[in-house]
């Protein structure tokens, strides 16, 4: 199991947050079976490389704070700055062993489908991560779904993923994937604007001041 190491530290705020990240430390808190929330740093380039080493989502680390005994955690969430690469906080949540815990599982699709191969199918992925409730012990690294066996028409739904001791929250009707028909956005321009296609206005996302750095949550 990875390890995170960790100080604990007293001051907050935003400009306690930058200044503690010149020093190449990153803020971070931890909380957890109604403990009060603890202030801490972390070393950025151990973080970095933990970071890059693990699947976020649903990982559990070992974290040692200052000369503590080490607890088990997940990463809750990773700020990072909104132009650059730069991470700006983490925070952490402290679980014990048989504490059911809520988190997200990555699904990898495994196999080129029947109707892509032999059919030109287009596979569309609707979902890419599910939602469970387990112990810490049974947290699946991933869902693997063979899509091998797929023809047009066919899909892949929630109810289908099945792992002993793990409770998916996804609604079970919902589509993982699906292998549908080559859509009309294949043809022509020509043929597209006699089928009726419509133009999309793309959606405006974000829009902010871009430079804005969010305030440090602890």
């Amino acid at each position: 199991m990875a390890t995170l190491n960790a100080r604990t530290r007293t001051d907050h705020g935003k400009g306690a947050a930058r200044s503690l990240r010149r020093t190449g430390e990153i803020p971070a808190v931890v909380y957890g079976h109604g403990e009060a929330t603890r202030m801490l740093s972390v070393n950025e380039h151990e973080l970095e490389q933990l970071l890059n080493s693990i699947s976020v989502e649903n990982t559990l680390v070992e974290l040692k704070v200052d000369d503590a005994a080490a607890s088990r955690a997940l990463i809750r969430e990773v700020q990072y700055h909104p132009v650059k690469p730069i991470i700006l906080h983490i925070d952490l949540y402290k679980v014990h062993a048989g504490e059911k815990i809520r988190l997200e599982v990555p699904v990898r699709l495994e196999g080129n489908p029947i109707g892509v191969r032999e059919s030109a199918g287009v596979l569309q992925q609707q979902l890419h991560e599910i939602e469970v409730e387990c112990l810490p012990k049974d947290i699946p690294e991933v869902f693997v779904v063979d899509i091998a066996g797929l023809e047009i028409g066919d899909a892949v739904h929630v109810r289908d993923l099945s792992l002993p001791d793990v409770k998916v929250l996804n609604d079970g009707d919902l589509s993982i994937c699906a292998v549908i028909a080559p859509s009309a956005a294949a043809l022509p321009e020509d043929e597209e604007i006699e089928a009726g296609t419509e133009d999309v206005e793309p959606e405006l996302i974000g829009g902010g001041e871009a430079d804005e750095v969010p305030a440090d949550q602890g």
